[in-house]
């Protein structure tokens, strides 16, 4: 099973290189992938960052253009694209709130 995200997926920063192990992982991230998946995950740049280990300086500049993460942040934006976005249980907008019904 490949663990990666698909090749059209945001977080995949639009390439694929193989991996040793003959898997397909995610090219480099842009700006782009790393904007969406902070966004998805509903996290600000200094929660991001601080998940991340980097400066919250860092993730600007990432989701500027002005760098690429590399090395072990690009790794770490790969976990961490693998993490379910949270879960939000209030209903959509525009929906009426329901009463909880009593036993009768």
């Amino acid at each position: 099973m490949n663990r990666w995200p698909e090749a059209d997926s945001p977080f995949a920063g639009g390439r694929q290189q193989p991996a040793a192990d003959g898997t397909s992982r995610p090219g480099p991230f842009d700006a782009d992938a790393v904007a969406a998946l902070r966004a998805r995950l509903g996290l600000s740049q200094a929660a991001f960052a601080a998940e991340l280990g980097v400066r919250q300086q860092t993730v600007s500049e990432w989701e500027t253009g002005r760098y690429r993460p590399r090395g072990a942040s690009a790794r770490m934006l790969r976990l961490l694209a693998e993490r379910p976005a949270p879960y939000d249980a209030s209903p959509p907008p525009g929906e009426p709130v329901r009463a909880k019904e009593e036993p009768a």
